[in-house]
């Protein structure tokens, strides 16, 4: 997988973070540095934590299903793009809530990196440096939703469903991709 293909990755996942971001900031008052700087801490960690166990999990069990790896990655991708997609448009208010409390971040942060954990196990069934693509992946998400939080307080609604739309569609592009590359259908 190429630098470009793992960054357009990490910000199809980073989507669901940087739309609860958005929430986040559209719910806060008075918008100070803290509430950006802790948002894009709590989502980048987990988003690159979870990856990180999925491709542990993927590697231990890699040699068992080689010969059907770009299938489960593909039906992974296509899964959690397809769900971000559903949930853009189902309409389903998220709450919003001005707490920043620990509790209600970890909750937030395990909610929007479960998706993650299963590119991890693609990521080990692909035999992607893994090292790199958590730390792009928590960059990645770091940043955009420490900007989400600014954009949410500023522009509120707007946003979020065309961010959970547009990282549906990449992740279900990249698996097509990698379906495409295995079974020689792209050079």
């Amino acid at each position: 997988m190429s630098l470009w293909e793992l960054c357009l990755v990490a910000v199809g996942l980073a989507m669901d973070a940087f739309a609860v971001s958005l929430c986040k900031g559209l719910s806060v008052r008075k918008l100070r540095l803290r509430h950006a700087l802790l948002c894009g801490a709590y989502f980048g960690v987990f988003q690159a934590l979870m990856p990180l166990a999925g491709y542990f999990l993927g590697a231990r069990f890699r040699d068992l299903i080689t010969a059907v790896d770009h299938w489960i990655a593909f039906a992974l991708l296509a899964v959690i793009g397809a769900n971000m997609i559903r949930e853009a448009f189902s309409g389903d208010e998220d709450a919003q809530n001005d707490s920043f409390a620990v509790r209600t971040m970890l909750l937030l942060a395990v909610a929007t990196s479960i998706d993650a954990f299963a590119v991890g196990i693609t990521f080990a069934f692909l035999g992607v440096e893994i090292v790199p693509a958590v730390l792009i992946i928590g960059l990645i998400t770091f940043l955009l939703s420490a900007v989400g939080v600014k954009i949410g307080n500023v522009f509120g609604e707007k946003f979020k469903a065309k961010a959970e739309i547009l990282g549906g569609v990449v992740l279900i592009l990249m698996g097509t991709k990698i379906l495409l590359e295995h079974l020689g259908l792209l050079g």
